[in-house]
């Protein structure tokens, strides 16, 4: 720096902050300024900046001091701008007119700013949301502190990038809304699902959304090298094992809305209902009979209890399912009442073999569909038992 305005004169290291800056070396800082190169008043910039966040101006030196770093926000070099950016990015009392200044500024400039600066409100970073390009989204989008409104501007409008980056910010608190509308607008990128599923406390009704979409992906990518019809099936087995898995810790004020989403994404079939029942779970086969007659729930769990009464078969009936598969359920829900307290999570090989039994008892060859997917549960379930054990 110049001879004539030494930097530990503006600003020295914070543990020996001077307290008497005087405003003539203001004067003397700008007119230095005229000729520095952009490295010395980067230094510079960074000095004032500290000496006007930390100093004992008099009120006139004070006001000076403001005049001369919002000068600075228009230097020509973004290095200068920058450092300035950076010196009082995290104060409450920096100038808003200059905070507002270098918010605005080009990103690698003002992204301090955008990052940390207490000084802009709820409102001036709405209005960064809503005008800045995917770069300042994306930078706002990271800030630790977003408050809701403009994290709600993200989400509704934001490009895909800044919404990658908020979903990611695992910092703030985003609403099931919020997180429910991201999904509406990018769930197709895996990325995306990726960050969601970070997320603590997702709702089962999203996790959901995001297996089904996921597995549409998988039957895509795996009928590059099998028929389509068994990629197909593959992705369907491996979605609805998710379901199960998500439908068993959902907790029972979401299991309503997860039922919703099955049945709008197509996912609420018989397939998914037998596999709930054999892994030992009532839960999600009650919220979908209820999605599906529109009955409230504790009336059907009253049907779901005696699944050889008259009540049961005009329940399913009324819900869709097929005369073809009845006995196949209430086999299942025979056998969960042999066969309580079974542990572990997935199909319970005791209870798909119980099913298999007494569908081949009954001899109906309208049963047989069912008897090819209990097999196949068998056969996953007896999987799973075998490498439990070898573990």
């Amino acid at each position: 720096m110049h001879a004539n305005i030494p930097t530990a004169e503006l600003m020295p290291a914070p543990s020996c902050v001077r307290r008497d800056v005087k405003p003539d070396i203001v004067r003397r800082f700008l007119a230095w300024a005229q000729s520095a190169d952009e490295d010395a008043r980067a230094e510079a910039a960074s000095a004032l900046a500290r000496a006007y966040l930390h100093s004992d101006f008099d009120p006139s030196g004070r006001a000076e001091a403001a005049l001369a770093l919002t000068a600075l926000a228009d230097d020509p070099s973004v290095l200068v701008r920058r450092a300035l950016a950076e010196a009082l990015c995290r104060a409450h009392d920096a100038p808003r007119a200059l905070v507002l200044a270098l918010a605005g500024d080009e990103l690698e400039a003002g992204a301090p700013m955008l990052l940390h600066s207490p000084v802009l409100t709820e409102a001036d970073l709405v209005d960064c949301a809503m005008t800045g390009d995917a770069a300042v989204q994306t930078t706002l989008a990271r800030r630790p502190t977003l408050p809701p409104r403009a994290a709600a501007a993200l989400a509704e409008t934001g490009q895909f990038d800044a919404v990658l980056a908020l979903v990611a910010n695992l910092e703030i608190d985003l609403p099931a809304r919020l997180l429910g509308l991201v999904f509406d607008r990018f769930g197709d990128e895996a990325s995306l699902r990726e960050a969601l599923l970070e997320r603590l406390g997702l709702p089962a009704a999203l996790r959901a959304r995001i297996v089904v979409v996921a597995a549409r992906d998988l039957a895509l990518e795996a009928s590059q090298w099998m028929s389509a019809s068994r990629a197909g099936r593959v992705a369907r087995e491996a979605r609805d094992q998710a379901i199960c898995t998500i439908a068993s810790s959902c907790p029972p004020e979401e299991g309503p809305e997860l039922a919703r989403a099955l049945r709008a994404a197509g996912a609420l079939t018989p397939a998914l209902l037998l596999r709930s029942l054999l892994s030992g779970e009532r839960g999600l086969f009650t919220q979908a009979l209820a999605e599906l007659t529109g009955l409230p729930p504790s009336r059907v769990a009253s049907f779901v209890v005696e699944p050889q009464a008259q009540g049961f078969a005009a329940l399913a009936r009324r819900a869709g399912l097929k005369p073809g598969v009845l006995p196949a359920f209430r086999f299942a829900l025979a056998a969960i009442k042999t066969h309580a307290g079974l542990s572990g999570d997935g199909l319970k090989l005791p209870l798909v073999q119980k099913v298999i039994d007494d569908c081949e008892r009954r001899d109906d060859p309208a049963l047989g569909k069912v008897q090819a997917l209990l097999w196949r549960f068998a056969a996953e379930a007896a999987k799973a038992e075998a490498a439990s054990f070898a573990r």
